[in-house]
């Protein structure tokens, strides 16, 4: 399957299923690679063919759909966002949380569990000692039920870890058969399986982790009606993290930039 094929196709399907093709630009290769093995499985000739598909077998649009989860992680993935974590947003989080003695936290398209992860090791490892009897509690959510196994099973190759700051995997990680096992108290995530169009957890969470999920992969009015689901699942006084790159839709209402902090937003007290 040539590029110019598979990036003209994705031109036209992911539309049709409510995702925004500028998002997949750079990682387009990844789903070409499984759209390949897809062919192969149903015996197809190529892109023309599967696209009749398609057309004819309305159940195969599910199966594309499958085929567009873009699960690239690491843990401590963008250095800058956890070091603004630690240095603003989980102290300002934690005070307000102190009278009620759990600080909610939910990462949302969390693949094999780096994220929800780092934020655990970053919790127990440099935060909780300032504030010992807070506990911090997180779900995880992602749709593909494959990566929550690996998730919940908590064990990860060396290079999953090479951005990791070396108190953080030493407290977090035994060795397990060449491989890193999250060590047992830090594996208290609650991974549950959820199609963010479809399902989120109640809340209300006081930070939400949603990195390059919904504002980067799906299309304007859908991303715009699912972040404001999301919203409405922070405190006041909640902070929301967006990727690097993205930007929350100026409609959502009641948000501000979190100052000091990139890419972090916080629900005002008078949303």
């Amino acid at each position: 399957m040539r590029d110019v094929e598979c990036t003209a196709f994705l031109q036209w399907a992911l539309p049709r299923l409510d995702r925004h093709w500028p998002g997949y630009r750079k990682v387009r290769r990844i789903v070409c690679k499984r759209l390949g093995r897809r062919l192969r499985a149903l015996g197809l000739a190529g892109l023309d063919a599967y696209r009749t598909r398609l057309l004819e077998h309305e159940e195969e649009w599910a199966e594309l759909d499958a085929l567009c989860g873009i699960p690239i992680s690491c843990f401590y993935r963008d250095r800058g966002v956890f070091d603004a974590l630690e240095r603003e947003v989980l102290p300002a989080l934690g005070e307000a949380a102190a009278s009620r003695g759990s600080l909610e936290a939910w990462s949302a398209g969390c693949a094999c569990g780096d994220e929800p992860y780092t934020l655990a090791m970053l919790w127990a490892v440099r935060l909780q000692a300032r504030r010992p009897r807070l506990a911090l509690r997180i779900v995880a959510t992602d749709v593909d039920e494959q990566l929550l196994a690996r998730a919940r099973e908590g064990v990860f190759s060396p290079s999953s870890l090479k951005e990791l700051p070396d108190d953080l995997r030493a407290a977090g990680f035994e060795r397990a058969d060449g491989r890193w096992r999250v060590r047992e108290p830090l594996r208290r995530v609650e991974f549950l399986r959820q199609d963010l169009r479809e399902a989120m957890p109640r809340g209300p969470f006081d930070l939400i982790l949603c990195r390059n999920v919904l504002l980067t992969y799906y299309a304007p009015p859908l991303r715009e009606r699912l972040i404001e689901r999301v919203v409405e699942r922070l405190r006041p006084g909640g902070a929301l993290v967006v990727g690097i790159h993205e930007t929350i839709p100026a409609e959502i209402r009641g948000m501000e930039a979190w100052p000091g902090a990139r890419a972090v937003y916080r629900r005002t007290r008078a949303a």
